[in-house]
Order: structure tokens, then sequence, then C-alpha cells
């Protein structure tokens, strides 16, 4: 299904009515904002990804590039939670038995809930090749084992997509879909971001958590992890665009307020080809989001989408735009608070929450040096050399 203008109209009413007026809230370390994430449901574009067939809209990615621009122009932190599920639900869609693609999709579909990916570690770091949480074949069943450092949405989550090391694997690595419920599984702590204070992130714990044998996904765990990481890179991307968005109009309202020589801000010709300036930025940022999405969308409808993307594994253009929409949505929010003067510095200024929350976009999922790293190593490199 394409973005329909009803779904765009309910979109900016959610934003006008439930994010912009708490931007106070939203910004402060209290608990999940649950309740705000239940009244999107009522809008009925919970996890608007997810197929038809599961009862979702099965709005592509290139679409969904707008949707979360509107959401992140109210708030990005509220972005990030309601799209980020998409990371785990892309890997059960492709890459998990029909029983369990129906069994653990549709709830989320019907109930507007989340679940989450669980990867990171602390001695890995970004080499996730060193993770140490282990899968072992008991019986009938397999038993997790490991502590996992960050992973959004994990507190709230009804299942979890975890990588894990194990023997049997011929590379090495899974994935293991495991429910919210098994025991053994335990969270931490929640950790207290700079920015994107509306989400939740989490560190877990796993010991000894015995799942069916068959929540074992299909494929190299760490390939999976790459394939699902395109689209939520894609779209951790397009919440650059909301704020950046944002920002650009709050400093169009500035301007109109704030004199210089006597005439209004807007009048000044350098004040306008900074302006001039952002939103040539904002548009090459949506359409390069766009681009990347449309090549996303092919590929998962062509007939062997799941061993074409488990080929590929990182898509260069996820890759490309993730680095191009951070580094040129941190050069807008440097400008925006420029403007502002003195005060863009301070907590006055909703213009200083928007910069914090613009810099995670070159942080998550992958910072600048990895991403580049990987460019070179799988798209710069002769390819009798590539990794």
């Amino acid at each position: 299904m394409t973005l329909q203008p009803q779904h765009l109209q309910s979109l900016r009413d959610f934003v006008a009515e439930e994010l912009i007026p708490r931007q106070d809230y939203l910004d402060s370390f209290d608990s999940a904002p649950l309740p705000l994430y239940e009244r999107f449901h009522k809008t009925g574009l919970s996890n608007w990804w997810i197929a038809e067939d599961l009862g979702g809209l099965g709005i592509g990615l290139e679409d969904s590039v707008d949707i979360v621009s509107e959401l992140a122009y109210g708030d990005a932190g509220a972005a990030f939670t309601l799209f980020v599920s998409i990371l785990g639900t892309s890997i059960v869609d492709l890459y998990a038995s029909a029983e369990l693609r129906a069994r653990y999709l549709e709830p989320m579909v019907a109930n507007g809930t989340f679940c989450a990916t669980v990867g990171s570690e602390e001695e890995a770091g970004s080499e996730l090749s060193r993770i140490t949480t282990t899968a072992t074949r008991q019986g009938a069943g397999l038993v997790l084992t490991g502590e996992k450092y960050f992973s959004t949405n994990a507190g709230f989550a009804d299942f979890y997509i975890v990588i894990a090391r194990s023997d049997e694997a011929a590379d090495g690595y899974v994935g293991v879909l495991v429910p919210r419920d098994t025991p053994g599984l335990r969270v931490v702590r929640r950790w207290e971001m700079i920015g994107l204070r509306a989400s939740a992130t989490y560190q877990l714990s796993l010991r000894d958590c015995r799942v069916p044998a068959t929540h074992l996904l299909d494929g190299h765990g760490l390939r999976l992890l790459e394939f699902g990481l395109n689209a939520s890179r894609i779209l951790i991307a397009a919440t650059a665009i909301g704020i950046s968005r944002r920002i650009r109009d709050l400093c169009m309202d500035y301007g109109k307020t704030k004199y210089i020589r006597r005439e209004p801000l807007t009048s000044n010709a350098v004040f306008a080809a900074k302006l001039g300036q952002l939103e040539t930025m904002i548009e090459v940022m949506r359409n390069q989001c766009r681009a990347a999405g449309r090549e996303y969308d092919a590929l998962m409808r062509s007939p062997g989408a799941a061993v074409e993307f488990r080929r590929q594994g990182s898509l260069r253009s996820a890759l490309t735009t993730k680095l191009f929409c951070g580094q040129t949505g941190w050069a807008i929010a440097g400008t925006g608070s420029e403007m502002f003067g003195g005060l863009g510095y301070t907590t006055d200024s909703i213009v200083g929450k928007l910069v914090r929350d613009m810099r995670y976009i070159a942080i998550v999922e992958g910072g600048e040096d990895v991403l580049r790293d990987i460019v070179y190593n799988r798209y710069v490199l002769p390819p009798s050399k590539r990794i």
C-alpha cells in the first residue's frame, strides 16, 4: 500500500496534539511514554510497514521516510520508538517460519506493540563478530546465555531477536526469536541518553533462557542483523529530515520577531541565504532517503528477496544514506543553533533539544567511522579483496 492523504493527516494531527505540546515531558528521563504510543495506535498506523496478509498496512520503506519525517518533526525519540521495531520484524518476515511469522507479527499490528533486536555487547562494541552470548542446543530446545548492552524498546517488547554464537552453525552465529516471558531473561537497566529521551534503550541479561529449537531463524546470525539494519538505518536517516524541518520553521518564526538594523531578520540577505541552503539540504536528504527506500522495496518485492538480502547484507544505499544524513543533519543543527545566538545554547530554546536529538543519527546502529569502514571494505576495494 502507498501512503494515503488521510494517513498523513492523521500523522500531522497526532504530532500537533500529542508531541509538540509535550516537549518538556518528552525530553525528561521519565518512564517510557507508553500511553502516548497507545494513542498513536488509535491512528491506525502502528507498525505500518507490516504486511497486509498479517493485518498491517504494508506501507513500503520509500513512503515510510515521509511518515518518520512527520513524527520526527514532533519528537525524534518518539519517532525512533515507533519505527525501530522494523529491524526485528523484517528479519522475522523473511527468515522465520510461517507459523512464527503469524504468531508474533499479527499481535503487533492488532495491539500496536513492539519488538527489540539484541545484538550489542560491552566488550564487542561495534565488532559484533566478538560477541560472547551463546545459543546451545539441548534436546528440542535452545538455551541462550549472555549479557547484552544496548537494545531499544526491550523493556516493553513482545519478543526479542537475539544474535548469539553457536558451535552448531556453519558460520558460527545464529539469530533466535525469544519471547518476552522467557524465564532467565531480565532487564538490567534503562540507559539515560543525552538525546532521544522519549525512547527507551535497555541493558539485558540472559541466563539459561530456553526456547524451542523452532525459534531458530534461517541463516547466518550476523548476516540477518545486517539485513534488518538496512531498513532501520534508512529510517534513522529520515529522522534528520523531520528534525531539520522543525529547525527551519523555528528559525523562520524567530526571524520574524528578531530585528537587526530596524528590520526583521527575515529581510536580511545572510539569513535568507542560510535558510535557502537549509531547504536545499533538506530536499536532498529526502530524495536520498526515498531513493534508498525505493531500492529496498524493490528487493523486498522480488521472489528471491530472502536469498538476495542474505547475499548482500548491508546495502550500499542504506549505509551511505545514513552517513550523508547524519553529516548533513548535524550541519543543519549547527546552523540553526547559531541563528538563535546565545539563546541557541540554552535550555530555554527547543533548538538545544533538537541539536541533541540530531546527534544520534551519526552514532546509533553504527557510528560514522564504522559505516565508512563497511563502505570501503564492501564497495570500494577491488572485488577480489572485499570482505
